[in-house]
Order: structure tokens, then sequence, then C-alpha cells
């Protein structure tokens, strides 16, 4: 899955302008199942299996990373912005940016020796921040791009013996593993969702949801690991190398517990998340309609939303390998 995974990472796509990776993704899984596009921007798949399960599952991961969306261009060329999701100031600061794949440029602010004292004890407010192309008046800056634009920040893909550093791996990594679960042979029938808009709100997953009528749902995504130096063991939500991510409750959904415990006792790596913090999709489709039983299988990522986010591909292994494991034990009416 790893080359998979790279020609994912290197693909942008911000909230709201998922196409370029929608088009790659219905390239990989089209000769292996039926699919649809709906009116967001979501694909939806069938995958055919030998039988057909006692529930109807549905597989979530999401197509859209983070970014940001060009707000105001300034009569000086440069470039005001906000960004599209959740991305901390101190990893915009300096950064290189690609606007709509074509346009290179720097995320500026204020010089550090022009700071006060009491500047300097603070990270600056991203409202401070502006991209620089290059382009000394609006005019010139115009010539190459347009307010509402979208930029993502620029990476490359390396390999580090099991670890990986990419961009997007939230949630790229869950879009190979799906993409992977589809173009191998299953027992049961399934549904899969790659969804849109993850990022600003778990928009796209609702729609599907409601759209498929689901029974249960397993949803696939990054999540943060801080299994880093400086961080108590308590804090470590979880750690890269010990396997899927299995959450117990985040600041979206309260997780099914049979399904839970289920994840945990698979003989599949796996590690229970140690935190009720964040969300993902699974806050929008457990709701859906009357209700749907829903599983969270994430890869730990450290440095996630930023341009040099890691993850481990034995804990991507093991998340294919326990959604497997879960789709035949939800179909089979075991759970």
């Amino acid at each position: 899955m790893t080359e998979l995974l790279k020609q994912l990472c290197l693909i942008d796509g911000t909230s709201g302008d998922e196409a370029a990776v929608r088009e790659f993704v219905i390239s990989q899984i089209k000769d292996f199942c039926e699919y649809r596009v709906d009116n967001l921007g979501n694909v939806i798949a069938f995958k055919k299996g030998k039988a057909t399960p006692s529930k109807k599952i549905l597989i979530d991961a999401h197509l859209d990373e983070v970014g940001i969306i060009i707000t105001h261009i300034e009569s000086n060329g440069f470039l005001r912005f906000t960004t599209v999701g959740g991305i901390d100031t101190a990893a915009l600061m300096l950064r290189r940016v690609l606007i709509n794949g074509k346009t290179l440029g720097v995320i500026g602010g204020k010089p550090v020796h022009l700071c006060d004292a009491d500047e300097r004890k603070k990270l600056p407010g991203a409202d401070s921040l502006y991209i620089d192309i290059g382009a000394t008046t609006d005019k010139e800056a115009e010539e190459l791009l347009s307010v509402g634009d979208c930029a993502v920040m620029c990476s490359d893909f390396t390999i580090a013996g099991d670890k990986i550093l990419a961009k997007a791996l939230d949630d790229r990594v869950g879009c190979a593993v799906l993409i992977d679960l589809l173009k191998q042979d299953s027992e049961y029938d399934f549904y899969a969702s790659f969804s849109v808009q993850e990022e600003v709100g778990l928009r796209g997953a609702g729609v599907v949801a409601f759209s498929v009528e689901p029974d249960a749902a397993i949803v696939i995504d990054g999540t943060t690991a801080a299994d880093v130096a400086g961080v108590a063991e308590s804090k470590r939500v979880c750690c890269q190398g010990k396997g899927a991510v299995v959450s117990f409750m985040d600041g979206a959904t309260s997780y099914d517990r049979d399904y839970y415990n289920a994840a945990l006792s698979s003989g599949i790596p796996a590690q229970s998340k140690c935190a009720v913090a964040g969300g993902n999709n699974s806050g929008a489709i457990h709701l859906s309609r009357g209700g749907v039983r829903v599983v969270a299988l994430s890869v730990p990522c450290r440095y996630i939303h930023t341009a040099g986010s890691t993850c481990d591909m034995r804990d991507v292994v093991a998340v294919r390998d326990l959604t497997k494991y879960m789709i035949n034990k939800i179909a089979s009416g075991q759970l």
C-alpha cells in the first residue's frame, strides 16, 4: 500500500476542493466495484461479496485535507488567507505553499528582529500572516490566482524504514486502506464511501449515511499520536507501531461498546485511543436517520495537520486487517 499512499498524499485536495483526489480514487476502484458520485462529491461504492450480510455495513474514509483559502489580494501583491480545517499557527510560519497546484508562495509575517520582547514570547495571530508569491501589485497576483482559490503546504513523500513522512496522511491513510479492501475479494457485501468536507464539520459523511441507510459503520481515519518527547505517558493518546487505534469516546461520538471490545480482542495489533478529544465522521454517521452502530479505527499520526505528519506502515496494515475482521464479524451476525 505504500506506493498507493504516496500517490494519494501527493494529490492536493482541501475541503470543498477534492476533485483531483476523487478522480484518482475512481481510477483505482472502478474495475472492482459499483460506484456513484453524489451531489456533494462523495464517492459511494458497493462491493459485492460472496454472501449477503445480516446488516448493511458502511466503511468510510474522507478525501479532504486541511489547507488554506485565499480571502483577499492586497495592493502590494500579498495574499491574505484563512485556514480550511484546524491548522496551528506554528505549522504555518514560513512554510512554502502551492496554490491551485501551480503557484508557489511562502507564508510570511513580521520579522522576528523587528518584534518587541512581548511579541517574541508568543506566536503571531494567523490573521497577521500573509502569502508572498513574488507579485508586486494586485494586478500581477490576479493574473495567477483569484480570491477563493485553495492552497496546501508543500511536502514530499519520504520513506524511512516503516515510517512515512508526508502531508495529508489524515485521511489519505484511510483512503489507501479502503481502496485496498475494495480491490480484494470480500466474504460479504459492503458499502464504502470516500467522503468530502470532513475537516470543516463532518459534512459529506452525514449525506452518505442518510443515502445509504447503514445499520453499522466503520470509520477509518488518522488520529493524533503524541508519543513524542516531553509528553507524559498518560497524555500520549496513542503510540506508533502498536497497531490500529480504537476509540471509546471522542468529542463527537460515544462508540458502540461491543464493537470497541471486539476490535481490541481481535488478535490484530490494536490499542485504545486514550483521550476524549477531537472527532471524525462517526459523529455525523451515528446520528443518521434512526441511528447507526459505529466503530472508529484510526492510524496514529504524529504532527497531524502539518506538512511533516508521520505514520508507520505497520499501523496502516493493522487498520486494514482489523477493518476486514470487523466487516466479517458484523456481517455474519456475531456482533
